[in-house]
């Protein structure tokens, strides 16, 4: 496994997970709701922002390394997984909404791995649509965790209206990756 500073960023976005889980188990007579959602809210745009910039650096210091490539999304899932699952307990998600986005990921996952297999992952690769998604995602989720105004605003009714529109494009995307890879299923399995 190669370690370099992209690597290590991804490491680190997993390794925040629990801290972004564990602040919503801590006792309200140790940390006030307002400043744990506000942790957490803080804690998981880090973590986002070092998705960005872990790619951003293996790209220009040419430090790509398929460990990397495997590593980052499923860094991605899992971060987004939990923070739906915690969201979902504080009902400030709903269910399907959840089960959409995290079907989805399951899917594509599952998808992309089954195309590397059959020689066949360039008709998966990362599409604009999933960006948009994954944008979507990252902008909500940290709304949805925080729970209060920004600038006069609901950052709830922001985050809600955007978990929506993530959804919206999760689905899109999905049926466009099962779209493409079609083909080469269909040719496989005969």
């Amino acid at each position: 496994m190669p370690i370099n500073v992209p690597i290590f960023l991804t490491w680190l976005r997993i390794a925040m997970i629990p801290l972004v889980v564990g602040l919503f188990y801590l006792p309200n007579t140790w940390i006030a709701e307002p400043a744990r959602d506000t942790l957490a809210a803080w804690a998981f745009i880090i973590a986002a922002l070092t998705d960005w910039f872990d790619g951003w650096l293996a790209r220009r210091w040419n430090q790509t390394s398929a460990f990397g490539a495997f590593l980052d999304p499923v860094a991605d899932k899992l971060m987004v997984c939990a923070a739906l699952i915690v969201l979902l307990d504080l009902g400030r998600v709903d269910a399907f909404i959840s089960l959409i986005i995290i079907g989805r990921e399951i899917t594509i996952s599952a998808l992309r791995e089954w195309m590397a297999k059959i020689g066949a992952s360039a008709s998966v690769a990362v599409h604009r649509l999933g960006k948009f998604k994954t944008a979507s995602q990252m902008v909500a989720i940290p709304c949805l965790l925080y729970n209060q105004p920004i600038f006069g605003m609901s950052s709830r009714i922001l985050g809600a209206v955007l978990i929506v529109i993530a959804a919206v494009l999760t689905v899109w995307s999905m049926l466009y990756y099962l779209q493409r890879a079609w083909p080469a299923i269909r040719e496989k399995s005969q």
